[in-house]
């Protein structure tokens, strides 16, 4: 599992340069090995010891991966200061995480409480997984975004809270933020020429009466407002709103 994870690092990183400097140098690899032993110890029953060495690596990388969590094979933590990944998370095959991630819980309750992310996920720096939710394959997840509901497969997710802006993932791993769209910006554009449209139609409705190409203006106006209902529900069912 080390050497799969040393290889998925060279595949990922163009600043990896040789088998040395990623050993000693990448403490989102040393965080893996330090969570690798520590979870062993923790599914033998080992008590303390664990909790310890999970701490140490702590200390030593800025990553804190509780030992009871499930890592897969060929996770890259690129960077890593910041990380926390807590005790019942699951990160799937090929994961990769930067910066500042957090994969946590909403509360104080037990049992399963932490995402479960699937294979070859791109999370950004900054972004914040909460909850027993489940993330499916190849999903990306932008930087500074806060998932708090299921996301299916093959999709991007972004903003606060993550909402789905883009269907069908290609292969690829990279998460290219100057191409993901700006839901929000969007959703206000429509708005604002809703908005703009009702006070055409109200200043029409001031004058004695609506001449035939004033009326061919007017239903014009109200097919563009339809078309823009279903990108605005969209926006607010992503917030559960």
């Amino acid at each position: 599992m080390l050497l799969t994870d040393l290889r998925t690092i060279f595949e990922r990183d163009p600043a990896a340069r040789n088998w040395l400097e990623v050993l000693f140098c990448y403490p989102g690899l040393q965080a893996l090995v330090f969570h690798r032993l520590a979870h062993w110890l923790y599914k033998i029953g080992i008590p303390f010891i664990p909790r310890f060495i999970s701490h140490t690596s702590r200390f030593l990388t800025g990553i804190e991966i509780h030992p009871g969590a499930l890592i897969g094979q060929g996770v890259f933590i690129d960077h890593g200061m910041g990380v926390v990944i807590g005790e019942t998370a699951i990160v799937g095959d090929y994961a990769l995480i930067y910066q500042g991630v957090t994969l946590g819980g909403t509360g104080k309750e037990s049992g399963k409480r932490h995402p479960t992310l699937g294979s070859h996920v791109v999370v950004g720096a900054g972004a914040k997984v909460l909850g027993n939710i489940q993330i499916g394959d190849r999903v990306r997840i932008g930087a500074g975004s806060v998932v708090l509901r299921d996301v299916p497969s093959n999709t991007t997710v972004v903003g606060i809270p993550g909402r789905v802006t883009r269907q069908n993932n290609s292969s690829s791993n990279v998460l290219d933020h100057d191409k993901v769209r700006d839901v929000e910006a969007e959703v206000i554009r429509a708005l604002f020429e809703r908005v703009k449209s009702l006070e055409k139609q109200f200043e029409q409705l001031e004058q004695s009466s609506l001449s035939p190409t004033e009326l061919g203006d007017e239903l014009t106006d109200n097919s563009k407002s339809n078309n823009s209902d279903g990108m605005i529900e969209d926006f607010l069912d992503g917030a559960g709103i």
